[in-house]
């Protein structure tokens, strides 16, 4: 009788090992932040700093990189949630950064980045707000 508890014990921890393997296996991934936010026009307004600027963007990774706009990078996200990436990457020859996007909405977002860009140490910090689509560019 005791070996029979001792074999039946061992098969529910193996149960339970693969029902918590298939319950990790299964737990929701977090949200794609950068697919989250809306492409199109975003205004952003430096902290700080009455001027603001406006981009065409399409997919959020344009926000990443916007000391080194256009330039192929190697990218390393550090950390991110559904509503948090920190993003470090390195673009040969151009410099490197370090940014850290935060979305309150899909159409709000706070951006601080810094690192540097064409031998120039740089630092900003902004709060980016969608303002509409794109202008349609002429054939």
């Amino acid at each position: 009788m005791i070996r029979f508890k001792t074999v039946l014990a061992g098969g529910f921890a193996a149960v339970g090992v693969v029902l918590a393997g298939s319950i990790a296996a299964q737990a929701p991934q977090p949200v794609n932040l950068l697919a989250s936010l809306r492409d199109g026009q975003w205004e952003l307004r430096p902290h700080g700093g009455p001027v603001a600027q406006r981009l065409c963007i399409r997919g959020g990774a344009g926000l990443i990189q916007l000391r080194h706009p256009g330039k192929v990078c190697d990218r390393l996200v550090l950390e991110q949630t559904s509503r948090l990436i920190t993003v470090q990457y390195t673009c040969k020859g151009s410099g490197f950064g370090r940014t850290q996007l935060r979305r309150e909405t899909s159409q709000l977002i706070q951006i601080e980045t810094q690192g540097v860009a064409e031998g120039l140490p740089f630092e900003y910090a902004a709060e980016g707000r969608w303002v509409g689509e794109c202008a349609k560019s002429a054939p």
